[in-house]
């Protein structure tokens, strides 16, 4: 049960996967479709014109769908994230993984998406790349996306610092290729894990192993001598390229165009796939890009907030702020609090962020409106805000120094005022409301 095919079963199952059988186009198309039923419906299409592949999209859309790849409810995600990381543990090897049933040189078997007008081209969005780290001898796996060169080659986004580029770097200054392998359509219980920024050093796969109840089981590639998830239903190996490099710019999950650069070049020598083989794409900046990055994140705040402050409800990465931007905590304010610790705190936790709102347990974090009155009845400029200027920020924002990574944040304590009158700010109830059912009247 720990491939993306059971995954779909369970999908299905709770009546939320669309099956499109009407022939549809990697060009626009099937981006137009995924961005129409964005937040709703996980989407399986069946015809695709330029393969005879078939694609879903929108698996993790939702909180729900979700939960539904961790195996828990959607008000137990982050207790099982936690969990899963703190108990993380390596996978079963096995010799054969159900990718070898088929094999290619060529990439143009792919059905690679081409999803807005001003991007450099196609982009594998779903591609999870697997590193051995120099230093230590395990693992990495993150996500990176890629852009089809030619039959052979893609252009590879690799963020600088994150681990996929310092295990690069370490090969450059060697000058060597740095071997890598990278699948395509795996459980997303895989794909959120590989989300996550775990330590330098430590496998994010055993953290997706856990998710799944330790079932999750790894093949060993000939190539690249990485080990992949056995059920994958595509299978790439090869190398990053140390001396070469390709123009792109794509769009990113904040869903604006990201500037030109010059990206480092992936070399294909295998790509192995399934029967009937299922591609995942991910569209860019929309509900299951925004999920798939923010939600891992949004649960190592909340561990380490309540693990700082014992007075945190609940911690939420918002939907406006592309769940990467704007975070939102809940508290249980008493006199021994200070929130602007708090604020400075939820910062230093996750260092793309550029506001952080605190609101009282009484306010819904996930309801913006909620918050908005909280700043309205429970905040002043002059006594609650908090800003910081030029420093580290998200390389996304469009409005900040891209090039030097400087942005200014700014945190609000939108909680009530102990030194007023409770009654000021207690919102007012009407006696068995919830008994009330119009259609009676």
């Amino acid at each position: 049960m720990t491939d993306l095919r059971n995954y779909l079963s369970l999908v299905t199952k709770n009546g939320e996967l669309k099956t499109i059988t009407k022939p549809v186009s990697t060009k626009y198309e099937i981006a137009g479709l995924t961005a129409k039923l964005d937040g709703s419906d996980a989407i399986l299409f069946e015809n695709i014109k330029e393969s005879e592949f078939r694609m879903v999209s929108n698996l993790v859309g939702t909180r729900k769908r979700f939960s539904l790849a961790i195996g828990s409810s959607e008000m137990q995600i982050h207790d099982k994230m936690i969990k899963s990381i703190k108990t993380a543990k390596k996978p079963q090897i096995i010799k054969l993984g159900k990718f070898f049933q088929n094999k290619s040189y060529n990439l143009s078997v792919l059905p690679i998406v081409t999803h807005f007008e001003k991007e450099s081209g196609p982009f594998i969005t779903s591609s999870i790349v697997y590193a051995q780290n120099p230093e230590s001898g395990t693992q990495n796996s993150s996500f990176h996306r890629m852009m089809p060169i030619d039959e052979k080659h893609l252009s590879i986004r690799m963020v600088e610092g994150r681990h996929l580029h310092r295990c690069f770097m370490n090969a450059k200054e060697h000058d060597e290729d740095l071997k890598i392998a990278i699948t395509i359509g795996v459980h997303p219980a895989v794909s959120i894990a590989a989300a996550y920024q775990a330590e330098w050093g430590k496998n994010e796969i055993n953290i997706a192993n856990s998710l799944l109840h330790g079932k999750l089981t790894l093949t060993k590639l000939p190539f690249s001598g990485l080990c992949v998830p056995s059920g994958s239903e595509i299978v790439m190996e090869g190398k990053i390229l140390h001396d070469k490099t390709h123009p792109e710019w794509m769009v990113e999950m904040l869903r604006t165009y990201d500037h030109h650069r010059l990206q480092h070049v992936f070399k294909l020598e295998n790509l192995y796939f399934r029967n009937q083989p299922i591609y995942h794409d991910i569209l860019s900046g929309f509900s299951e890009h925004r999920l798939l990055m923010g939600m891992p994140i949004e649960s190592k705040l909340n561990g380490e907030l309540k693990k700082a402050f014992r007075q945190t409800k609940q911690v939420s990465m918002t939907n406006g702020g592309c769940n990467w931007l704007h975070a939102v905590v809940q508290i249980k304010k008493n006199t021994d609090l200070d929130v602007k610790k708090i604020i400075k705190k939820t910062f230093e936790s996750h260092r793309s962020l550029k506001q952080v709102i605190v609101v009282d347990e009484d306010i819904n974090p996930n309801d913006a409106v909620s918050v908005e009155y909280a700043m309205a009845t429970r905040f002043q400029a002059d006594r609650d805000l908090v800003i910081l200027t030029k420093v580290r920020g998200s390389s996304l924002d469009p409005s900040s120094d891209q090039k030097n990574l400087l942005t200014a944040k700014m945190g609000i304590d939108a909680t009530k005022s102990l030194s007023k009158r409770s009654e000021g700010f207690e919102l007012a109830k009407i006696p068995k409301l919830d008994k009330i059912k119009v259609q009676n009247y």
